[in-house]
């Protein structure tokens, strides 16, 4: 997927060439890999979250982000942008 960053939104194009488009509530670099924690529903306290991971190589001028789905990586990032975010629950 990649993505288009404007106004704290980033759109996706999925593989099947349908667009996606959340609202970006956190990003950090995790051991030289940027991450971005986002939400379709901004305004709602008990919407999903989901984590991007950025594949992108740095010369590139579009990012290319995949859905982090590996277990152990979602729980160290979950951790991570829990102390970024101290008043926000993000729950497994």
């Amino acid at each position: 997927m990649s993505e288009n960053n404007k106004n704290g939104m980033v759109s996706l194009e999925a593989e099947d060439g349908s667009r996606l488009d959340f609202y970006v509530l956190e990003q950090t670099r995790f051991y030289g890999i940027n991450y971005l924690l986002v939400t379709e529903n901004a305004g709602d306290e008990d919407a999903e979250v989901y984590i991007l991971k950025d594949l992108s190589e740095e010369s590139s001028a579009e990012a290319v982000y995949e859905f982090v789905e590996d277990e152990e990586e979602l729980d160290a990032l979950a951790e991570v942008f829990g102390e970024l975010l101290e008043d926000a629950d993000i729950v497994d």
